[in-house]
């Protein structure tokens, strides 16, 4: 990098700072609380602790002068790749909670845990990292996207679930929900899972394995649970939100399990994080900022994966219907405790967000967890593109965003 560009650089990031410090007018003063993916702050008395947690959440924002995309493809998502970044996000902040819990901070110029240079490294636009723009764009090809083309929620969703079959180290089971209706069967069925070294390999877990048998049953041979990124793709409405999901909606940023929400306006996707009164908080990918690589040290210079301009906040009737809700679930018991939570706060509503069942409908085909295809490479380039969904074609309404 040379000098000039370095200034350069520096001084858009130091504009950047200012604008953060000066934002903190531009909350209302109010005694409300705001929440952010599952914590809550009281604005008046934790304006900078607000404002550091939601700087420490990963920023992916389109980039340019990456390797072109197979090859050929484009060198840049600018105008196409504003939801295949918000996916990124949500992916990221599972992954910080999965290794680093909720409450780890990031600090500027700060040295970071080992995990932390790791879990970025899965997100750099290169072709051999597993979540990068590359592998998610090859991906959508199999999902009826060409490189280049807008992804709704729903197919930025596929993706994700596809790709982690690919990701060892990580090991996420993800489940994606059809027909606004989420399994606990089937989720248990794909997250528990028996270790190798079982003598009951070959036999099938016990069909409830809830928080409190978890010791005797790991202790028997029975399952280790695989943490879990549960995507839920809803439309909330037909041109617009329906004002009768917002309580629900607003709910989901309150749970501890909380990833926030794929959504925003037509062909405009934001990743919201939290909210404030009526008004949704959200990190904004519509930046293009320039390919950062790994340094010879093997790090990465993080300073434009943190977004420290002022935080963007939208009027949640202005959220186009078309949304899919975000949660990660490291062990059972945070699941078990996620359905509590939907039971109480979701399901208590006359028109439901989404349902939760106990059983696999029995109208559905049968469900079989998906697993890391046959093939000695890994990644999205190696995957036939004409392979179909493994159930069956999800609902393309959840594409059609309103114009």
């Amino acid at each position: 990098m040379t000098f000039h560009l370095q200034d350069k650089v520096l001084s858009k990031y130091e504009n950047q700072i200012t604008i953060f410090t000066d934002y903190l007018e531009e909350f209302p003063d109010t005694d409300e609380l705001v929440w952010i993916l599952g914590k809550q702050h009281l604005l008046k008395t934790e304006k900078s602790k607000l404002l550091s947690d939601i700087s420490a959440r990963l920023w992916f924002t389109y980039r340019r002068k990456f390797s072109p995309i197979g090859g050929t493809g484009p060198s840049s998502d600018a105008g196409w790749g504003c939801m295949l970044r918000c996916g990124q996000m949500m992916l990221a902040q599972a992954l910080i909670c999965r290794h680093l819990g909720r409450d780890w901070n990031w600090e500027k110029q700060k040295e970071q845990p080992k995990e932390y240079q790791r879990i970025l490294q899965c997100f750099l636009d290169r072709k051999d990292c597993c979540y990068s723009i590359h592998q998610m764009a090859q991906m959508g090809v199999g999902e009826g996207k060409s490189i280049g083309e807008w992804f709704g929620p729903n197919t930025v969703a596929q993706v994700l679930k596809k790709l982690a079959l690919f990701d060892e180290w990580n090991s996420l089971a993800v489940y994606v929900s059809m027909d606004n209706t989420v399994v606990i069967e089937d989720i248990k069925k794909m997250c528990c899972i028996l270790p190798l070294s079982a003598d009951t390999a070959g036999e099938s877990p016990p069909s409830s394995l809830n928080a409190s048998n978890r010791s005797k049953s790991t202790s028997a041979g029975w399952p280790a649970w695989k943490p879990l990124l549960l995507i839920v793709p809803l439309r909330l409405g037909i041109n617009q939100i329906n004002p009768v999901y917002v309580d629900a909606f607003k709910e989901c940023f309150k749970m501890p399990q909380s990833l926030g929400a794929l959504g925003g306006k037509p062909n405009n996707a934001y990743y919201f994080i939290g909210f404030l009164g009526d008004e949704l908080i959200f990190l904004d990918p519509h930046t293009t900022q320039t390919f950062v690589d790994t340094e010879e040290n093997g790090t990465v210079d993080d300073q434009t994966f943190h977004c420290l301009q002022s935080p963007q906040r939208m009027n949640i009737l202005n959220l186009d219907p078309s949304v899919a809700l975000g949660f990660f679930c490291k062990e059972e018991k945070d699941f078990d405790s996620w359905c509590s939570l939907v039971q109480k706060e979701i399901l208590k509503e006359n028109l439901r967000m989404f349902e939760l069942v106990q059983k696999h409908p029995s109208h559905w085909p049968p469900f079989i967890p998906p697993a890391k295809p046959e093939v000695t490479t890994t990644g999205a380039e190696f995957i036939d593109s004409t392979e179909q969904l493994e159930e069956f074609d999800l609902e393309e309404d959840f594409e059609i965003l309103s114009v």
